[in-house]
């Protein structure tokens, strides 16, 4: 009940506010049409001053005077023919304000709204974020302020930092959850990126060292091969710039989304564009990259599609093979086939579970990617 009085009383205040300017317009117009008949009426008395005093002749104190007194009738005259037609409309709007507006805005409550909904204040919120990426950042935040040697945490929080640009607290989110679960290639490639960020965009000795630190982990590793190339490629060294990134091309699949990044960078350093797949494991073969050129778009998009679908099917045949899956993930994510990439994330999982170092790349990538993985923790 106290609910639906303050909606009442709000309602009124509102209804107040909008009819105020109304109402007082016409007050206006009566207080303007009587300061303007008295001056008429003063200009009357002046023009018989003029004609006594001799100022003017009678012919044209009679012309003035018929002058005056045609404009003191136009504004002395009341009543519903001397009405403005602005009255009228002020009429409807009251009328309006009072009765449809809320008629109104009670129909749109009660059927879009839900007057039953408890309020919830912050905490209450933050107990239940729902899909709430704000609320969820709070808590995870909150949580670490209290408990700053949870790994996981700065894990989690790490990627989604990055993405929101708030590239400082990136890199520290980075750097606890390698002191305390160990380096990984995903975190060190995100410590990499973020540490670029923060030097627009130049792969300075620190981020060098990160990115051949991942390396070591995971020597396949295409994202930092890139980074490096670019070390190179910034430094002046041409030549090593382009058989870096002529490497990662041959080594790529065919699908993979930073094939046309990486032959730009070889034609910027003087060479040509590169074959993808040729020696990537499980990729292409060079009578299909030769046959691929002279397709048209539908029918490379269906080759691509089929390679992928082998690659599904020899992964449900051998599934201990975990770069497969994140290749399988991510190709899935490029043909913009959410659903199957969501099936493959989790499946890998099964493989790969989430509290192991590679379930959770797998999920880290499922995040970068924005792919689903309901029903999995970590």
């Amino acid at each position: 009940m106290l609910f639906w009085i303050l909606v009442a009383a709000m309602t009124a205040a509102v209804a107040a506010l909008l009819l105020y300017p109304l109402l007082r317009g016409g007050k206006t117009l009566d207080d303007t049409r009587a300061g303007e008949a008295a001056v008429y009426r003063d200009q009357l008395r002046e023009l018989d001053r003029d004609l006594s005093g001799g100022l003017i002749t009678s012919d044209e104190a009679d012309y003035a005077r018929a002058e005056i007194g045609r404009r003191l009738i136009a504004v002395s005259v009341t009543g519903p023919a001397a009405e403005p037609k602005a009255a009228r409309h002020h009429r409807f709007s009251e009328a309006f304000i009072l009765l449809l507006l809320p008629a109104i805005g009670l129909c749109l409550y009660v059927a879009m709204g839900r007057p039953g909904l408890p309020s919830q204040p912050l905490q209450a919120r933050l107990e239940n974020p729902g899909n709430d990426m704000a609320i969820l950042v709070s808590k995870a935040e909150r949580h670490l302020a209290l408990n700053p040697d949870d790994g996981k945490g700065w894990d989690v929080l790490a990627p989604i930092y990055f993405n929101a640009m708030r590239i400082a607290d990136a890199e520290k989110a980075y750097r606890n959850a390698i002191r305390l679960l160990g380096p990984s290639a995903m975190r060190l490639d995100g410590l990499a990126e973020s540490l670029m960020a923060g030097s627009n965009g130049m792969v300075t000795p620190e981020v060098r060292q990160t990115l051949e630190q991942s390396l070591s982990i995971e020597p396949d590793n295409p994202r930092a091969k890139f980074y490096v190339a670019l070390s190179m490629e910034q430094a002046g060294q041409a030549e090593q710039a382009k058989a870096a990134f002529e490497a990662i091309a041959k080594e790529s699949p065919a699908d993979a989304p930073w094939l046309p990044l990486v032959n730009d960078h070889i034609a910027k350093n003087g060479g040509a564009p590169v074959a993808a797949g040729a020696n990537a494991p499980g990729g292409p073969t060079q009578e299909d990259v030769a046959a691929a050129q002279t397709m048209s778009p539908a029918d490379q998009q269906q080759m691509i599609r089929g390679m992928v679908d082998s690659l599904d099917a020899k992964l449900k045949a051998d599934p201990n093979n975990f770069e497969g899956w994140v290749r399988l993930v991510r190709s899935y994510a490029v043909l913009n086939d959410k659903d199957r990439a969501a099936d493959a994330l989790k499946r890998g999982l099964a493989v790969f579970p989430a509290d192991g170092d590679q379930g959770k790349q797998l999920l880290a990538l499922g995040r970068e990617l924005g792919i689903a993985n309901e029903g999995v923790t970590e």
